[in-house]
């Protein structure tokens, strides 16, 4: 199965030694945190192909966890992650898995506190850019050429003229959008690209829009 690409991350400035398994690592680790909305207590990361065979060497385990942690490429503290991760009292651990994937770069997160888990898997596929193939099993098909929002909410009515009349308020103009939803009435998942990177405070006021459980956003 062919998964299309949800973001598309180009030319960070990087903690090496390779940005396929460094700092696109840290790219899928920072949009599971920032997805999660929080820094999580647990963390599982299922390992494949690749990334499997080589992220002790290629330092993939730290670039994952640090951003988990919030950390960006160019972080020093990188260095240090799992150590800092462990003083923080974070559980975690890797699993290398041999389950055949398309891209040997892959990796699956499923993180978590007392009160939530999020599954997401990500796909590294070099230069530091990344995608996101998956998120609590919602399957994802942007083009990644465009920033873009990310919003987990309620199927209820409604939900969707929210948002889009706050990105129309502040013209901000949507060029795709998607929503998926797992049955009638439960959660789903509206991504939106949009022609600009959303500010923080509009980001705000889209939180606090109707039936929203969270919300992240892909700057490009």
């Amino acid at each position: 199965m062919k998964f299309n690409s949800v973001f598309d991350i180009i030319g960070p400035v990087m903690i090496g030694p390779s940005s396929s398994h460094t700092a696109g690592a840290v790219r899928i680790g920072l949009a599971a945190r920032n997805l999660f909305g929080r820094e999580p207590q647990w963390a599982k990361i299922h390992l494949y192909g690749s990334f499997a065979k080589t992220y002790r060497g290629h330092g993939t385990d730290l670039a994952l966890i640090g951003g988990l942690l919030g950390f960006d490429t160019d972080d020093e503290r990188l260095r240090e992650a799992l150590e800092i991760a462990k003083k923080r009292g974070i559980e975690i651990e890797f699993i290398e898995d041999s389950a055949r994937v398309n891209h040997p770069n892959t990796a699956r997160l499923i993180i978590g506190d007392d009160d939530e888990t999020l599954e997401l898997i990500g796909v590294s596929i070099g230069g530091g850019k990344v995608e996101i193939i998956e998120l609590n099993g919602f399957e994802l098909r942007l083009s990644g050429n465009h920033p873009a929002i990310l919003i987990m909410h309620n199927d209820r009515y409604g939900a969707i003229a929210s948002v889009t009349a706050i990105l129309a308020k502040h013209q901000i103009n949507i060029g795709h959008m998607e929503v998926n939803r797992k049955d009638i009435g439960k959660e789903a998942l509206m991504v939106i690209e949009v022609d600009e990177n959303v500010s923080d405070s509009i980001l705000k006021e889209l939180k606090e829009a109707d039936h929203i459980i969270q919300i992240a956003k892909i700057v490009s």
